[in-house]
């Protein structure tokens, strides 16, 4: 019974809304997708969450970047492999090396402040 629920409650479901992306390609042709836009509730936990004194300043610029990879990133081409499941996208962000997160970073930096500007530094 308790199958059945769970069918009815998913085929009543309205579609999730995509938001709009925006694709950028690095030097090597890897291409990075991002959302252009957060939901309300997220841009709060993310300022929440930016903001502590009992972090150093390093480590709260590292978290700042690893949430907004995490929030904004939706797919990330790298080497013609496609991966766009989260844990993944993540875990490969962790990996990057240093060129690599430096040109993340720039990006993410370069697109909130075109699509996201409240949460600029």
């Amino acid at each position: 019974m308790k199958s059945m629920a769970k069918k009815k409650n998913r085929k009543n479901r309205l579609p999730k809304l995509k938001g709009a992306n925006s694709s950028y390609t690095d030097a090597d042709g890897n291409v990075l997708v991002l959302r252009q836009s957060l939901s309300g509730g997220t841009l709060r936990q993310m300022r929440s969450e930016m903001v502590s004194d009992a972090f150093t300043v390093d480590d709260v610029w590292q978290r700042r970047t690893e949430l907004l990879f995490e929030r904004l990133a939706v797919s990330w081409e790298i080497a013609g492999l496609p991966m766009d499941e989260q844990a993944m996208l993540l875990g490969r962000y962790r990996m990057a090396d240093s060129k690599e997160k430096d040109w993340v970073r720039e990006t993410i930096d370069r697109h909130i402040d075109e699509f996201l500007p409240d949460l600029s530094n």
